[in-house]
């Protein structure tokens, strides 16, 4: 068994208005020298695999087909044994 965490994450140059919102917040807070806030998104799968590549083949095709717009974001998969 295998857990697979994926980092999702927009692609420089692409606005990130989530960000943004959190920066302005931070700002109006006090905290003026917040100048850049970055968002993330992290996925923890598990999986009942004995091979870990077919782990990283199986959640590479899941970003690919759902959990990713190969278009917006980059992502990264680590897998670990449980």
């Amino acid at each position: 068994m295998y857990k697979a965490t994926v980092t999702i994450k927009l692609k420089k140059g692409v606005l990130n208005p989530e960000g943004m919102t959190i920066k302005r917040a931070l700002n109006f807070l006090g905290y003026d020298n917040v100048k850049e806030v970055q968002t993330y998104k992290m996925i923890d799968i598990i999986i009942d695999e004995e091979d870990e590549e077919k782990v990283k083949e199986k959640v590479e095709e899941m970003c690919k087909k759902l959990l990713a717009n190969p278009v917006i974001h980059d992502y990264e998969i680590e897998i670990k044994k449980l």
